[in-house]
């Protein structure tokens, strides 16, 4: 949804009179997201797949390829009263009928693809789309002949002040803030191991813990036993939502999973990170993670070799200012924080049948 948003967004900075349709899966939170952004006004249509798949042995199984078939004619009827001058998705089954429906209606399409081991899904709607855009250099050959680095499209960093960002968190010039996003199942190993380290953390850095509304009853009984002066450098919330910009550019450090969004905001801002890829889901976060951490621009640690120890012992390192320079700046240098506006010019081309920016100079 949020890279989906920024390519929005950069498109109504190029063309504010432009007309946008947002075509989302059969998930509440999908639509009420999409529609709770009033500078978008963005129209939702649903189609009857599900955006995301629920993992493990399920009624999903049966329920899914049956939906998949049913949104194919739907996607075709969809786009033949929408008649859009472009199509653009980014991937997993959701594109699989609006790509075969744009496709079968002449208009062009633009995949996009955010990890470095593109998915079963949006590698094959891949091969039927106009042009895919990526977010790693390395993705280009599972996309011969049609497929550019983008990057991610993420939030706009443009104009952040880290001093007053830093200022809002409480963070004093002499601080390290720790930037710990946790609190869903999906993290729970990173969650756990804050949990082992936090008293000792305390000592050398400030720690900004995003622990989400489940998690937020655990993580203030812990700052409740903690001494007052260290409660007082632990500071959970269950989300940051627009504060999200403020809290990378604050941050001297970064605890996280490794979704294509995470290392994308991470290279943009520059900031040192360390990150635990999640072990299941075809192991694509691993891949992004072992991208950045053999480019000098992120630590990795294995989800099974993480606890409060090793995040001690990483964390104690990384106060060392140099050593979280050296991690910023490989981060900075691999950074694309122009994505959204990089697609959106694609996208235009495309719709007003003018040559693809993404063919300049013999792009593959």
């Amino acid at each position: 949804m949020y890279p989906a948003l920024a390519v929005a967004r950069a498109l109504r900075d190029a063309q504010p009179e432009l007309e946008l349709a947002y075509v989302g899966g059969v998930r509440g939170m999908e639509r009420r997201i999409v529609t709770a952004q009033a500078d978008l006004a963005l129209p939702y249509h649903e189609l009857a797949v599900r955006s995301l798949r629920g993992g493990g042995v399920n009624a999903q199984l049966v329920t899914d390829p049956l939906r998949l078939a049913a949104s194919v004619p739907q996607a075709f009827a969809l786009l033949g009263r929408l008649r859009p001058r472009a199509v653009f998705t980014t991937g997993g089954y959701l594109g699989i009928p609006l790509v075969l429906a744009a496709r079968a209606r002449g208009i062009p399409s633009l995949v996009w693809e955010g990890n470095v081991v593109a998915g079963r899904a949006t590698a094959a709607v891949g091969r039927m789309a106009t042009r895919v855009a990526v977010s790693f250099p390395a993705t280009l050959p599972t996309f011969p002949g049609r497929a550019f680095v983008s990057g991610t499209p993420i939030r706009s960093f443009a104009g952040a002040d880290r001093q007053a960002a830093r200022a809002s968190f409480g963070a004093a010039a002499d601080d390290r803030l720790l930037l710990v996003f946790g609190g869903s199942q999906a993290v729970a190993r990173i969650t756990d191991a804050l949990a082992g380290a936090l008293e000792r953390l305390l000592a050398d850095w400030r720690v900004l813990h995003i622990a989400g509304e489940a998690g937020m009853p655990a993580a203030e009984a812990t700052r409740a036993g903690l001494p007052a002066p260290l409660a007082a450098r632990y500071q959970p919330v269950a989300y940051l939502s627009d504060r999200m910009t403020d809290a990378l550019v604050a941050s001297d450090l970064v605890l996280g999973r490794a979704g294509s969004s995470t290392c994308a905001e991470v290279t943009a801002v520059g900031v040192a990170s360390i990150l635990v890829p999640y072990p299941y889901a075809g192991a694509h976060q691993r891949a992004n993670a072992a991208y950045l951490a053999e480019r000098g621009a992120a630590v990795m640690i294995a989800d099974d070799e993480l606890d409060g120890e090793r995040l001690l012992a990483e964390a104690t390192r990384l106060r060392d200012d140099t050593a979280r320079a050296s991690i910023a700046a490989a981060a900075a240098s691999l950074g694309l924080p122009g994505a959204a506006e990089s697609i959106a010019a694609e996208l235009l081309a495309m719709g007003e049948g003018r040559p693809l920016p993404s063919l300049a100079g013999g792009a593959a």
